[in-house]
């Protein structure tokens, strides 16, 4: 109760004021904290084998449950429409059509009872395939339609060193002690592990009981089938697994022996494979492991049996996903982000890329990151289904592909955000100060924005660090926006989407150069009269929350800051955070305890002596990535250093602190609450 009123607290304590005038008598035309429940967006379309439709997750936000819930819906690509196919009770999601059309795979998450469904398009009957004790995913058809491939977590038992007594009957004794014994024991929106490893089982189409194909303690997973009889999979089984995160390789699984091939074996991941329709080649994703922090993902292709590989497409210089093959195995399709957009590429086998669709996302919904799906028909003619993004609303579905009429089918959100005076969306780029490198960046401008130089700014910093905005919706910088802040956003070096090198520019230099491409930004929009220079404020979530703290302690130009999610101590989230041996390896290269310079280095504690600006510091409680305590080391040396601040836990959030309607309204609106109390142009702010 306390900590829910300290959220309440900050949130009650004032906004920043539009600088428009509302009808008092009228609907709101700005966007408000309320309109987040009514936010929809597409997510996971599906397009049928022969093109004719598309099954996708509607997601939508539960009120009353304050969770965001999928439904299925489909969508005629020729006429347009629409009509609901799995709604209410359980979620709905991961729709996969059968090879001939007939029947539609889908998984159902209840808490409860967590379900593989198949709907039967003809009679729109759906059956469960079985019981499963736990949360079956990536599941995938058979060729034959027959069989599907899915994985499921096995518990296995847990390490003990001693036999407890026997409680008497009616006893109220403690819980018994639990052991682990492996250095990832407990994980982000999982919490603390139990032992045990995530294993490849397939089932009859028809229903029936799970054969388990994997064993062990070795995680497999991303089964893919090579023909009726082999599946494909991914895994690490080697001895050093545990201090080797990004190792992966590919096996081939044969159903009637359960005899496992290795197909891929270099250092580095082998990953999401994909058999091509005659099962003659496998595609694949991987690199080699050169232990960089950012390392560019490729395109690969070999022989069924794992003869031949080679790398496709290699110089061209874009982070490659979500592979599938053309029907006539000639090319391979691919999701790639580029310069804020992402983009369906098409690569032919003699390394030739082409652009076949812009403007994919559109499904992150609180702050404007990439993300977004797209499938394409099996036929001879490509058809494709996508989620469109756009800056005024979140994702809705696309269709695109020879034969057919380039348009997007949904309008999930016409009745709320179209009749709201969204900020609109202006691109700038800006050389570093450093060196010159252009750094591309977003405005979203208030409603009625004049360029007088009045305005509040908002600095907002994506995480990752490894990740790109983009010109898409998201809710925060439009909440930001209604406030009457001019609010930026901007992918400095380390943003992918601009190739290997401009990402690596901050390999062993984190935080580093990007601070300056930041500053130079903001410098920009004060050049040009967009805001007042001494109403500057800086936000940021996970990378972005280390960036704030470290920008706090570089310079005191700005009013106040809202440090969310942080890394505080690169020693301790080294040797503490769910990611551990990936920080350890890649990013820092050295021990701990041999090198303490090298993580304190690039440690925002290490600065908060220069520290001045009042800083609000936001975490969840159960975050296990950049945990709780790496907030609370900054809050403390801000109370010892005498700088204002304030401490945010979100009971029962994980990393993804955004992830319930509600959480992601009182991120924003605790944010602004801050910085509201310390904007100089309200004398009153803090009364």
């Amino acid at each position: 109760m306390k900590m829910h009123a300290i959220v309440l607290g900050l949130t009650m304590a004032g906004l920043a004021q539009p600088s428009w005038a509302e009808d008092p008598d009228g609907p709101p035309k700005r966007f408000s904290a309320e309109h987040v429940f009514e936010i929809e967006y597409a997510e996971d379309p599906n397009i049928s084998p022969d093109g004719e439709h598309i099954v996708y997750v509607r997601r939508s936000m539960d009120r009353l449950e304050d969770r965001i819930r999928g439904d299925l819906w489909i969508l005629d690509v020729e006429t347009g429409r629409h009509r609901p196919l799995v709604t209410g009770g359980a979620s709905a999601t991961a729709p996969r059509w059968s090879p001939d059309g007939s029947r539609l795979l889908y998984t159902t998450s209840n808490a409860d009872r967590p379900e593989l469904r198949v709907l039967y398009m003809d009679t729109r009957e759906s059956v469960s395939l079985s019981q499963f004790e736990r949360a079956p995913g990536a599941a995938v058809w058979s060729p034959d339609g027959q069989s599907i491939a899915f994985t499921m977590f096995v518990k296995s038992e847990s390490p003990s060193f001693a036999e407890p007594p026997q409680a008497p009957e009616g006893a109220d004794w403690s819980p018994p002690v639990r052991v682990f014994d492996d250095i990832t024991f407990r994980f982000d929106g999982q919490g603390y592990l139990s032992e045990g490893a995530r294993h490849v089982f397939t089932l009859p189409a028809d229903g029936g009981s799970p054969r388990q194909l994997t064993s062990g303690d070795v995680d497999y997973g991303e089964p893919a089938w090579l023909d009726n009889q082999t599946l494909l999979v991914s895994g690490n089984p080697n001895e050093d697994r545990d201090l080797d995160p990004v190792e992966s390789d590919i096996f081939a699984i044969d159903l009637a022996s359960l005899d496992m091939t290795r197909l891929t074996d270099r250092d580095g991941p082998d990953h999401s494979p994909v058999a091509s329709a005659d099962g003659a080649h496998i595609a694949y994703l991987g690199y080699d492991d050169k232990r960089l922090s950012y390392q560019q993902t490729g395109l690969y292709i070999m022989a069924s049996d794992g003869s031949d590989p080679r790398r496709i497409a290699e110089d061209f210089d874009r982070s490659i996903s979500d592979i599938a093959w053309s029907h006539d195995a000639g090319s391979v399709h691919a999701l790639v982000e580029d310069a804020g957009d992402m983009a369906v590429v098409e690569i032919g086998l003699d390394g030739d890329v082409e652009r076949v669709i812009s403007g994919v996302g559109g499904t992150s919904i609180g702050r404007p990151y990439a993300g977004g799906d797209y499938s394409v028909s099996r036929t001879d003619r490509p058809v494709f289904a996508y989620t469109a993004a756009s800056p005024a609303k979140p994702a809705d579905i696309a269709v695109a592909g020879q034969g057919v009429e380039d348009r997007e089918l949904t309008a999930l959100n016409e009745d709320v955000l179209a009749h709201l005076d969204l900020a609109p969306i202006e691109e700038i780029t800006v050389p570093s100060s450093h060196d010159g490198l252009e750094i591309e960046a977003w405005v979203a401008l208030p409603p009625g924005f004049e360029k007088d130089g009045s305005y509040p700014l908002v600095l907002e910093i994506h995480g990752g660090p490894y990740a790109q905005y983009g010109p898409a919706f998201a809710a925060e910088i439009q909440r930001f926006a209604a406030e009457g802040y001019v609010t930026v956003y901007a992918n400095p070096r380390g943003s992918t989407g601009y190739g290997e090198a401009f990402a690596q520019e901050i390999d062993l230099n984190y935080p580093g150069r990007d601070h300056d491409d930041l500053m130079s930004v903001v410098d920009h929009l004060v050049g040009e009269d967009y805001v007042d220079p001494d109403r500057l404020f800086v936000t940021g979530g996970s990378g972005g929350g280390i960036l704030t703290a470290w920008i706090v302690g570089k310079t005191d130009r700005f009013a106040a800051a809202a440090s969310i999610k942080p890394v505080i101590n690169w020693m301790t989230m080294a040797l503490a955070a769910d990611i551990a041996p990936f920080v350890k390896r890649h990013w820092i290269r050295a021990e701990p305890w041999d090198d303490p310079d090298a993580f304190l280095d690039r440690s925002p504690i290490m600065l908060i002596e220069n520290v001045t600006t009042p800083t609000l510091v936001m975490v969840g409680e159960e975050d296990w990535r950049t945990p709780s305590w790496e907030a609370e080391q900054f809050y403390t040396a801000l109370k010892l250093q005498g700088v204002e601040t304030a401490l945010i836990r979100v009971p029962g959030a994980s990393h993804a602190i955004a992830s319930r309607p509600s959480r992601l309204i009182a991120k924003t609106d605790n944010i602004m609450g801050w910085f509201e109390r310390y904007d100089p142009a309200r004398s009153d702010s803090r009364d």
